[in-house]
């Protein structure tokens, strides 16, 4: 008689935040499943929730508040993770029901409440796990976290009380996990951190051995040569993508790894404002001038690098002056990626008590014209694109129109633009395929398969 397995528990996610809180909740339920965990889609199937929250603004604190009370009333039974973790009080009051409250990275802690509220079944029979761990995002990219904190203190920023300093993790372990990941399918590695320029630092940038034979110092360049050396079961090498890139001068050693094909064109550098004097209020370096002559400099080698970063707009003391600085700037930087949120005060950012205000009204007026000026050139430079030949990865497949929606090398997933293909039939999401591109609009591409 065939044996019946008893009925495993069941978790729900609900995943708040940015890739760093992304990578933290695969972790989470990477764990749980290799312990025999199966993962619900809705309130309804799950034994508990898990609820991972972000606090880096209070929209977002409020945001993360609606989704622990929409679990506890659609299932009662919540756990509550992540960033907010730190302010549990508040969370306690507002949601006194709440089984068990951590903070980021309480990896453990947070298993543990999942263990208390919905014990596990111990199974030989389905206590396995993809070698790649269980992902929440498709299985052809993949965010690979090299540090956690930051060693920064800008003004308007929480994130190192929340954090901690920079805590890189050794190298040979990042490899080993990317390695595993393109063995598994990932054709595109994300590389985030609070700082990835500032990877390795706390680990005085030691050497470290290599499985194979070998060592890997603990530096973002030193790590992005290894993980352009990887290859996929295909024999390709894997889109490597950088992000949250501070320009120290080191960043220039990147530039030759992209003209070889190593590391995508790409760089996410968060610049966050042109202005002096708005960069010394922020508590972040005004190298300005001197970064247009690094830009200038990047192009020369590699002609398509793409370069996004995000901006704040309405920081205490940023006059009109200081905001038609930051437009000019963008105007000569002509940046191909812009982003950029209204200052919010945080709770415990140093950025509150700074004097002169920007008034609701003209921190809207100020975003919607700088979100305008970076249309125009995002527009400008995706017209130039037009009759170009580019690579895309494949994101989704519609089978019943024969389109396909994908990503070049100068889009990142979710907050880039992407490429869309008629005449697609027959391609899967994770294919890299050639694609003739005929028409742009201000944020996005559109063509056919070559």
């Amino acid at each position: 008689m065939a044996k019946v397995l008893p009925t495993p528990p069941r978790v729900g996610m609900v995943s708040l935040g940015c890739p760093k809180a992304l990578v933290d909740s695969e972790r989470i339920l990477t764990k749980l499943r290799a312990e025999g965990y199966e993962m619900s889609p809705d309130y309804a199937g799950a034994d508990v929730v898990l609820v991972n929250t972000c606090g880096f603004l209070d929209s977002a604190k409020e945001e993360s508040l609606e989704a622990i009370g929409e679990a506890i009333a659609e299932n009662g039974r919540v756990v509550v993770t992540g960033c907010m973790g730190k302010e549990a009080e508040i969370i306690r009051n507002r949601f006194p029901d709440v089984l068990a409250i951590t903070g980021p990275q309480q990896y453990e802690e947070v298993v543990a409440a999942v263990h208390e509220a919905a014990p596990p079944i111990p199974s030989p029979f389905v206590d396995l796990v993809p070698e790649a761990g269980l992902k929440l995002t498709p299985r052809h990219y993949s965010y690979v976290k090299i540090s956690e904190g930051c060693n920064h203190r800008c003004a308007f920023c929480i994130i190192p009380s929340i954090r901690g300093d920079l805590a890189s993790r050794r190298p040979d372990a990042i490899l080993r996990e990317a390695e595993k990941l393109v063995a598994a399918g990932t054709k595109e590695l994300l590389v985030i951190s609070q700082d990835t320029s500032a990877y390795g630092l706390d680990l005085k940038h030691a050497a470290y051995p290599l499985k194979g034979g070998g060592e890997v110092r603990a530096h973002m360049t030193d790590l992005a040569a290894a993980m352009g050396e990887l290859r996929t079961p295909e024999g390709e090498t894997p889109w490597v993508r950088l992000h949250y890139v501070y320009p120290y001068p080191h960043v220039d050693r990147i530039i030759p790894m992209m003209a070889a094909g190593k590391v995508l064109p790409y760089l996410d550098i968060p610049f966050q404002h042109a202005s002096p004097k708005v960069l010394r209020a922020m508590k972040r370096p005004a190298n300005e001038a001197k970064v247009l002559e690094r830009l200038q400099a990047w192009r020369a080698i590699v002609p398509d690098i793409a370069v996004r970063s995000s901006f704040v707009v309405g920081f205490p003391g940023e006059t009109e002056e200081d905001f038609q600085y930051l437009l000019d700037w963008l105007g000569e930087a002509q940046l191909d990626r812009v982003g950029a949120f209204k200052f919010e005060p945080v709770e415990g950012a140093s950025a509150n008590d700074l004097p002169d205000p920007v008034s609701d009204e003209e921190k809207q007026d100020r975003y919607d014209r700088i979100m305008a000026l970076s249309a125009r050139i995002s527009a400008d430079k995706l017209a130039a694109k037009v009759g170009s030949t580019l690579d895309v990865l494949i994101d989704a497949v519609d089978e019943k129109t024969g389109g396909a929606t994908g990503r070049s090398k100068a889009d990142a997933p979710e907050i880039d633009g992407e490429v869309h293909l008629r005449d697609a039939s027959g391609l899967k999401p994770g294919d890299i395929v050639r694609a003739n591109i005929e028409e742009s609009d201000e944020h996005d591409l559109y063509g056919v398969p070559a």
